[in-house]
C-alpha cells in the first residue's frame, strides 16, 4: 500500500512515506507533515490482485502485532550493566542558547560525500572480506628458500631433547620429574606462577604435617627454587650482566644472547605447525590484480630481501628479527624505572605474537635507565645518552652482522634443521624511541626527508625516504675529526651517532623498519589533538550533556560525567571515546554561524583512517580507502584555522600517516608491529618482575624471577604435550573446563531469567504491545513458509494459544565468526544484546529497563533483483522479548515439523537502509517503522539476530534535557547508525 504526500503530490511506500518527512525540505511537505495526523486519510489505490482470494466480507482480522497498534503506554527505559554509572539524576549545566546561523547551511545535494562513493567501499569489502577464506597465492620462483637443509640429519623434536635432560621418556616410573608427584607439581606450578610472594608461600609450608600430608618434596620457598634452578632445563638462555663504558663512565646491561634467542623461539615445539618460511604473494582475485597483505611473510619486504640473499646464498630462510624497546615505571610514586628491550620472529603468525600467554616474545635486555645528571650541558647529556643507547645494542645485536650473511643452522620444533639467515626487519617504538634509534631531530619525521616546516600538510607526493647510503657514508667520519663528523651529519639530516647498532647490519634499512605507531601515533597523538580541537569548538558542556544520553551498549563505554573532565586519558579511554565521537559532533552549530561540514567531515575522516589502519587483511582497494580517508582529513582540516583553534599543523604525528601505506605493504598490517604489544609486556617482563624484588639490586633479581618463571611455563607446556599425546592422564584443575560444541551464534542462559510469564506481563513489562498477534503470524509462517502476506494474516486469525505464559532470557550473546579463516587458535570476538525490564537494585534503587537495538537479517535480495551486500543485507529493530514457548505447546504449534523453533525474539522494526548514507556524516539514518502512529513489530527466529547495534539520537542543535540513556530510544523519533562500535561492525557498516 501507498500514501500519498499532499504537499508534494507523490505516493510513497509506508516506511518511505515516514522518511520523507524526515528528509524533505519543502515548505508544503513539512505543513503537511505537521497536520498529518488529524487529516483524513487521502483516497488509496484498489486492492492489489493478490488479494483477490480474501473474503473482505467477513469479519475483519485485528491488524495488529507487525503493522498497526497504539504505542505503549508504559516507559520503556533501558539501564546500563553497572548501576552507580548512570548518575542520570546528577547536576549539569543549563543548555546553552542555540547559536545564531548566518552562512546558509549547505542541503545534501552541496555537500561532498564524507566517505568515498559506496560502490567502491561495497567493491573493497567484499574482497577484503573474501580473501582470506580463498586467496590466489603465487609462491616464491625459488622452491629451496624456506625449505630444510637437504641430507640434514633431523635432531630430536624440542620436547625429547627437554625430556631427555629431564631423564624422562615414555617409560620412566615418574613422568613428573624431576617432582615427585603430580599434586607436587601442580603446587609448585601455582606458587610460582599465581602463588604468594616468597615468605607468605614459607609460612604456609611451615603449618605442621602440611607438606608431609601433600607429599611435597620441599618444604620452603627456597627449597622449591634450588629445585626449579638446578633440575628444570633451561629452555631459552641466561641472562648475563656486561658493563658499557661510555664518556670513561661504566655502565651496567643486562641481557642474553641474541642468537640463543633467536634459537628458543625457532625451535620452541608449540610454534612448529605455524612457523612461516617463505614469501609469498597474496591476491583477491585470479587475475592477479587485489593484492593482499596480512602476515608479514605477505609483504615486500620478505620476498625482495629473500631475493637479495637468493643471489649470495641461495636455499636460504629469511629469520626476520623484530625489535621493539620502550621505557617503562616500575613504580607508581618514586623514580624506579626499567628500560626492557624485546625480541620476536616475524617467522611466528602475528596471532601468536599478539597474546602474551603464547610466549612469542622473548625479553632481550634491560638497558640503563640513567639520567646522567652530573652531565650538567642539555645537548651533550642527549648525545651521550644516544650514544649509551647504541652502545649497548650493538653489543647486543652485533652476531647479526655477520650471520645475516652467513647463516646459521635453525632446528625447529619437530627437529627439522634449517639455513636461518637473521635480519633485522622492523623496530618498533613510540616517537620519541624512533627518534633515538635513526638520531633524527626532534619535530622531523624519522623515516622521509620532508622539510620541518611541510610535517603536517597533506603530501601532494610522496616525500623520499632517508637515503641510508648518504647517512652511512657520513657516519663513517665518527673516528676521524670530530667538526668534521658533525658537519658531514648535519648534512645527511642525522645527528652525530657514534656507530649507531644498526650501522654493519645487512640487508636492513632501519629508516624503512621504523613502523606505524597506532597507540601513540593515533589513540595518544592524532586522536588526542582533535578531541581538544571538538571541545574548544563546541564547548565542554554540550560534548558531555550528549555523552550522557547515548543509548547503552555491550561494546562501548558510558560515559556517565562526560569526557572533558577525564585527566591522564589512556590509549584505551580514547579508543572508547573514538566509538562514540562522530555522535557527539553531529547536528551541533558552531559559534559565529560558521558550517559545521567540514568540522564534522574531518572527524569522519580521521575516524576512517583510525578504524582502516588497524584492519587485520588490507586489500589493495583497502589501502586506496585508507589514503582517501587521510585525503579528506586533509581537506577538510583548515576548519580548525578558520575557527582560531589552530594556526599550523607542524606536528609530526599528524604526519606519519602518509607511511602506513608502505609500511603495510612492506611488513604487512599494522597488528604485526603494535607498541600495545610491547605495552602489554610491560606487565610480565617489568612490572611484575620488579614486585618479587626487595627493590635493592632489583635488576638482577628480576632477570633471576624471569628465569625460573620461564622454566615453568615450558615445563607446563612440556606436561600438557604429554597429555595432548596420551603419555599422562588429564590433569583435572578447577580451572578445566569442557567445552560443547558450537550450534549456532547466539548463546543464551543455560536457564531462563524469567519463568511463568504471562502475556498481559509481556505487554506492560516488556513493552511486548502486540505479543499475541506476532506470535500467531510467527506460526502460520512457519507452517505455511509459502504463504503470501494477505495468506499469513487470514491464517494467523484462526491461531489458537493454549498455554498463556511463557519464559522470558533477558540477554543474548553471539560470536562475530571471523570470515577470513586464517587467525591462529583465536577466539571468534564476542557481542551481547539485553532486553530485562526495569527492576530494584541495591539499596531500593530502581534501575530503568534496557532494550537494545540489534541487527536482524533482512531480505538477501534488493528491490532490483540483485543480491544484498554490506549493510544493506540486515535491518535495525529493538529487542523487546526473547522467549521460549513451554515445551508441551511445541507440538501443537508446529505440527509435522521435527525441528520446531527453539527460542524466538518479539522485535520492533527501524526503516530500512537507504542506498547510500547521509552525506555529510557518511552515517546510514533510521527512523521506527510506523503505519500511522504505530510501530511495526514481528516474532522471529533468535537465528536471525546477528549482533547488537548502536544507534546515535539525532540530538539537534542542543540535546533535550529531558533525554536520558535510559529513555532516547522512546524519546527521539531518527538515529544514525554507529559505525564505531567496533572493527567488526565497521567493516560491516562501511
Amino acid at each position: 500500500m501507498t500514501s500519498l504526500c499532499l504537499g508534494c503530490h507523490t505516493r510513497f511506500t509506508e516506511s518511505g512515506f515516514t522518511n520523507h518527512f524526515v528528509q524533505t525540505k519543502r515548505a508544503a511537505c513539512l505543513e503537511f507533515a505537521a497536520t498529518f495526523d488529524d487529516s483524513p486519510e487521502p483516497d488509496l489505490a484498489l486492492p492489489d490482485p493478490e488479494f483477490a482470494h480474501v473474503n473482505f466480507e467477513q469479519e475483519p482480522i485485528p491488524f495488529e502485532g507487525d503493522y498497526f497498534g497504539p504505542l505503549p503506554t508504559e516507559d520503556d527505559n533501558s539501564d546500563s550493566d553497572n548501576e552507580p554509572d548512570h548518575d542520570e539524576d546528577g547536576w549539569e549545566p543549563e543548555p546553552p542558547p542555540i547559536p545564531a546561523v548566518h552562512a546558509r547551511e549547505p542541503s545534501n545535494d552541496n555537500v561532498p560525500p564524507a566517505t568515498v562513493p559506496s560502490g567502491i567501499r561495497s567493491a573493497a569489502e567484499v574482497n577484503a572480506s573474501q580473501t582470506k577464506r580463498k586467496t590466489y597465492i603465487e609462491t616464491y620462483p625459488d622452491p629451496r628458500a624456506g625449505h630444510p637443509i637437504p641430507h640434514a640429519e633431523r635432531v630430536g623434536t624440542g620436547y625429547d631433547q627437554y625430556g631427555a635432560a629431564l631423564g624422562v621418556n615414555e617409560n620412566s616410573a615418574n613422568p613428573w620429574a624431576p617432582f615427585t608427584s603430580q599434586l607436587d607439581w601442580e603446587v609448585a606450578r601455582w606458587a610460582m606462577l599465581r602463588g604468594p610472594g616468597s615468605t607468605a608461600f614459607t609460612e604456609l609450608l611451615k603449618i605442621p604435617g602440611l607438606a608431609e600430608q601433600l607429599g611435597l618434596s620441599y618444604k620452603t620457598t627456597l627449597e622449591l627454587k634450588d629445585i626449579i634452578d638446578s633440575k628444570l632445563a633451561a629452555h631459552r638462555p641466561r641472562f648475563v650482566r656486561h658493563e658499557i663504558v661510555i664518556a670513561g663512565e661504566a655502565f651496567e646491561v643486562y641481557f642474553r644472547d641474541v642468537v640463543e634467542c633467536i634459537k628458543a623461539l625457532f625451535r620452541d615445539p608449540e610454534f612448529a605447525p605455524f612457523l612461516l618460511l617463505a614469501p609469498e604473494r597474496h591476491f583477491a582475485d585470479a587475475d592477479h590484480t587485489v593484492r593482499v597483505y596480512f602476515e608479514m611473510n605477505t609483504g615486500k619486504w620478505w620476498w625482495v630481501t629473500q631475493s637479495e640473499l637468493d643471489k649470495l646464498r641461495p636455499s636460504a630462510t629469511v629469520i626476520p628479527i623484530i625489535i621493539s624497546s620502550d621505557k617503562t615505571q616500575l613504580t607508581l610514586i618514586g623514580n624506579k624505572s626499567a628500560y626492557p628491550v624485546y625480541m620476536t620472529l616475524g617467522n611466528l603468525p602475528k596471532d601468536i605474537r599478539a597474546k602474551p600467554s603464547r610466549r612469542g616474545q622473548i625479553l632481550l635486555a634491560y638497558l640503563p635507565t640513567t639520567r646522567l645528571d652530573h652531565i650538567k650541558n642539555k645537548a651533550a647529556r642527549r648525545r651521550t645518552l644516544a650514544n649509551l643507547f647504541h652502545a649497548c645494542l650493538t653489543h647486543i645485536l652485533s652476531p647479526l652482522a655477520s650471520l645475516g650473511l652467513t647463516g646459521l643452522e635453525l632446528a625447529n620444533g619437530d627437529g627439522v634443521v634449517y639455513r636461518g639467515h637473521p635480519i633485522l626487519a622492523t623496530y618498533v617504538g613510540d616517537y620519541p624511541e624512533q627518534l633515538l634509534v635513526t638520531g633524527v631531530k626532534s619535530g622531523e619525521c624519522p623515516k622521509c626527508t620532508i622539510p620541518r616546516d611541510d610535517v603536517g600538510k597533506s603530501a601532494t607526493e610522496a616525500h623520499p625516504f632517508r637515503d641510508l647510503k648518504h647517512i652511512l657514508a657520513a657516519l663513517s667520519y665518527a673516528d676521524g675529526d670530530a667538526r668534521t663528523f658533525s658537519k658531514k651529519c648535519r648534512e645527511a639530516g642525522v645527528k652525530p651517532l657514534f656507530h649507531p647498532f644498526w650501522e654493519g647490519l645487512p640487508f636492513a634499512n632501519i629508516f624503512y623498519s621504523i613502523t606505524p605507531d597506532v597507540l601513540h601515533q593515533l589513540y595518544q597523538g592524532v586522536v588526542k589533538n582533535l578531541l581538544a580541537w571538538i571541545q574548544e569548538a563546541y564547548g565542554a558542556d554540550e560534548i558531555d550533556a550528549r555523552c550522557r544520553r547515548l543509548p547503552l551498549n555491550h561494546n562501548l563505554r558510558h560515559f556517565a560525567k562526560g569526557i572533558s573532565k577525564m585527566s591522564r586519558v589512556t590509549g584505551k579511554e580514547h579508543q572508547d571515546i573514538c566509538r562514540i565521537l562522530l555522535g557527539l559532533v553531529i547536528g551541533m552549530p558552531l559559534s559565529g554561524g560558521a558550517s559545521p561540514v567540514r568540522l564534522v567531515q574531518a572527524t569522519r575522516a580521521l575516524l576512517d583512517f583510525l578504524y582502516l589502519g588497524q584492519y587485520s587483511l588490507h586489500t589493495t582497494q583497502t589501502l586506496d580507502l585508507l589514503d582517501d580517508a587521510r585525503r579528506r582529513f586533509h581537506a577538510s582540516k583548515a576548519i580548525f584555522c578558520d575557527l582560531g583553534i589552530r594556526s599550523h599543523f607542524k606536528l609530526p604525528k599528524l604526519h606519519s600517516l602518509e607511511h602506513y601505506r608502505l609500511s603495510i605493504e612492506l611488513f604487512g598490517t599494522t597488528d604485526n608491529y603494535d607498541t600495545q604489544f610491547s605495552e602489554r609486556l610491560h606487565i610480565d617482563f617489568a612490572k611484575e618482575a620488579y614486585r618479587a624484588t626487595n627493590s635493592k639490586d632489583e635488576f638482577s633479581q628480576m632477570t633471576v624471577w624471569l628465569e625460573r618463571r620461564e622454566k615453568v611455563q615450558h615445563h607446563t607446556a612440556y606436561i600438557q604435550s604429554r597429555i595432548d599425546h596420551g603419555h599422562l592422564s588429564p590433569i583435572c584443575t578447577s580451572t578445566t573446563h569442557s567445552t560443547k560444541p558450537r550450534l549456532s551464534h547466539v548463546q543464551l542462559t543455560r536457564h531462563p531469567s524469567a519463568k511463568g510469564l504471562g502475556f498481559e506481563d509481556v505487554i506492560s513489562k516488556y513493552g511486548a504491545t502486540y505479543f499475541r498477534d506476532a506470535l500467531a503470524r510467527f506460526v502460520a509462517k512457519t507452517r505455511h513458509p509459502d504463504f503470501t502476506s494477505p495468506q499469513v494474516e487470514h491464517a494467523s486469525a484462526s491461531i489458537y494459544f493454549s498455554f498463556r505464559t511463557i519464559s522470558a532470557f533477558h540477554k543474548l550473546k553471539f560470536w562475530i565468526e571471523d570470515e577470513s579463516g586464517l587467525t591462529i587458535d583465536a577466539p571468534d570476538p564476542t557481542d551481547v544484546a539485553h532486553a530485562h525490564p526495569a527492576r530494584t537494585g541495591k539499596y531500593d534503587k530502581v534501575i530503568p529497563g534496557r532494550f537494545d537495538t540489534v541487527f536482524v537479517k533482512g531480505d538477501p535480495v534488493g528491490d532490483d533483483g540483485e543480491p544484498c551486500i554490506g549493510i544493506h543485507r540486515y535491518q535495525v529493530a529493538q529487542l523487546r522479548l526473547v522467549f521460549q514457548v513451554p515445551a508441551e505447546a511445541k507440538a501443537e504449534l508446529f505440527p509435522n515439523n521435527p525441528s520446531p523453533p527453539e527460542y524466538l525474539a518479539y522485535v520492533e522494526h527501524f526503516t530500512a537502509f537507504t542506498p547510500h548514507p547521509e552525506p555529510m556524516s557518511g552515517l546510514y539514518q533510521v527512523s521506527r517503522a510506523v503505519r500511522g502512529t504505530s510501530r511495526l513489530a514481528s516474532v522471529i527466529n533468535i537465528d536471525q539476530i546477528v549482533r547488537s547495534c548502536h544507534l546515535f539520537p539525532r540530538f539537534g542543535a542542543v540535546a533535550p534535557r529531558e533525554w536520558t540513556s535510559s529513555n532516547v530510544l522512546e524519546s527521539c523519533t531518527t538515529f544514525y547508525v554507529n559505525a564505531f562500535t567496533d572493527r567488526n561492525t565497521y567493516r560491516l557498516v562501511y
